[in-house]
């Protein structure tokens, strides 16, 4: 154990410095008011909280609204199509997938081509409506899709169901999706992860259309 530290002047009994005078003990020197308050020690520049370096924002930390998407395919190997389509969207930028349904076959509706391979997820994302929509475009585009001629068969479809309580009506988005409560693929699996937003009279409504869960 080390030695408790010493004053630097020599008046401990060591017997270094000058010897105390012989009139007695020195007086204690007056009070001339109240001790210094101490000064919290500083922080090493470059850390969290330090002035020259605000604390990093993860993607979580960002304002985010809650959206969903349901995606489907027709073309190629659909079903992998649709499962990587959720991984991607999770890749986002400030986006987050928080839920993710079956997946589903289901005929084609107003479409031809083979049976669909359907699903949707929820995601949390700090982009608007619009900055959201075109990634979900660009995904598409990576992915193969084309359109020669409207509702073609597709090597992956993704549309934005929901923006948070955005409400929409332009040539280029309409939120709430304004057909979302006329197709089954996309009311059973929103159901399956977010009951409270299909009603059941809109279930009733689209249970004479064919769908089926695929189950692993």
């Amino acid at each position: 154990m080390s030695a408790p530290n010493r004053p630097k002047d020599g008046k401990s009994g060591g017997g270094q410095g000058r010897p105390p005078s012989r009139g007695g003990p020195s007086p204690k020197p007056k009070s001339s008011g109240p001790a210094p308050a101490r000064r919290a020690p500083s922080r090493p520049a470059g850390k969290a909280g330090s002035a020259g370096a605000p604390p990093r924002r993860t993607r979580e930390d960002y304002p985010t609204v809650q959206a969903f998407v349901a995606i489907g395919a027709n073309l190629g190997d659909a079903r992998a199509a649709v499962t990587a389509a959720m991984d991607a969207i999770g890749t986002i930028e400030r986006t987050v997938v928080t839920a993710r349904s079956s997946l589903y076959r289901s005929a084609p509706v107003d479409a031809t081509g083979p049976d669909f391979i359907n699903a949707v997820v929820a995601v949390r994302t700090g982009l608007t409506a619009e900055a959201f929509l075109a990634e979900l475009h660009l995904l598409e585009e990576q992915a193969g899709r084309e359109r020669p001629f409207p509702n073609a068969p597709r090597t992956l479809d993704l549309d934005l169901l929901m923006h948070g309580n955005a409400i929409k009506d332009t040539p280029a988005l309409a939120l709430p999706h304004p057909r979302m409560r006329d197709r089954a693929f996309v009311l059973k699996p929103l159901a399956e992860i977010a009951p409270d937003k299909v009603p059941r009279a809109a279930l009733a409504r689209v249970s004479s259309q064919v769908i089926e869960r695929i189950r692993d």
